[in-house]
């Protein structure tokens, strides 16, 4: 079943896309936030977690920083990656 989009749907979807870093590390402090707030141990926890994963690696932060951010389910790690993201001091990965 194909899709025909209009013009404005188009543009809105393109806005979407070359804003996307923006808005992954929005999510990305938004995570920090909820999960400092989530029950330990509980499926929200894990499930922010996941989330928190897939998003770093949108933004391509390096694998090793990555693993080792979740080895450790430190919400004060994770935050230190969004510090780094947000100056612009994390080199992150080229593929």
């Amino acid at each position: 079943m194909s899709k025909d989009f209009s013009s404005y749907q188009k543009k809105v979807i393109s806005r979407y896309y070359d804003n996307r870093d923006q808005i992954d590390e929005t999510r990305l402090g938004e995570l920090v936030t909820n999960l400092y707030l989530a029950k330990p141990g509980s499926k929200q926890m894990e499930k922010l977690w996941v989330s928190a994963q897939e998003t770093m690696e949108r933004l391509k932060v390096p694998e090793s920083r990555i693993a080792h951010v979740m080895s450790k389910k430190d919400a004060a790690i994770l935050a230190e990656v969004v510090k780094e993201l947000t100056a612009g001091t994390l080199k992150r990965s080229s593929t």
